[in-house]
């Protein structure tokens, strides 16, 4: 898939978008997956629970805020790809973040789930039916198609990332 027009989501993610420099999808997926991986399995588990301030999140809550972004993010791209037309609805991360109790978990697990969670994305969007890239649906009250969730995903992985390489480590 290639990158999406800026008319194919809500403004908020074009940010993400932008951040990623692939043209194809899969690329983009791979590379942000991997790159974030390298650096998270330079880390100790002890590092997990670090914050960089008072009342931010921990290394383990901002990994498993992406997780269940991500997640949420495929279960939207499988509904559009399908042709599913039903409006789909946001999610509050800080509430996800709070029932997550991410700190309680190892790093080292949270870092195998990302990995997985990742594979499957990978997997899922390299089995999409070419011709349903510019399927789109609704999802967070705004339109979005299934392209741009590809590169929403991918920019929202290396948005993290960069926080976490200048603001944690």
């Amino acid at each position: 898939m290639n990158k999406p027009f800026p008319e194919e989501c809500n403004p908020f993610y074009h940010h993400y978008i932008d951040l990623v420099t692939e043209t194809n999808s899969i690329d983009a997926l791979e590379n942000s997956g991997r790159n974030l991986l390298h650096t998270l399995r330079t880390l100790p588990d002890h590092k997990g629970k670090h914050a960089y301030a008072e009342g931010k999140w921990s290394i383990n809550d901002l990994l498993q805020h992406m997780i269940d972004s991500e997640i949420v993010f495929l279960y939207r791209a499988l509904r559009i790809a399908r042709g599913d037309k039903t409006p789909l609805a946001g999610f509050e991360q800080d509430d996800y973040v709070i029932a997550a109790q991410a700190d309680y978990k190892p790093l080292g697990e949270l870092i195998k789930q990302f990995s997985q969670t990742r594979e499957l994305t990978v997997s899922l969007f390299k089995g999409f039916d070419p011709n349903s890239e510019t399927n789109s649906g609704i999802a967070n009250g705004g339109e979005i198609s299934l392209r741009a969730l590809a590169f929403i995903i991918s920019g929202h992985c290396q948005h993290h990332h960069t926080i976490l390489k200048e603001r944690y480590l």
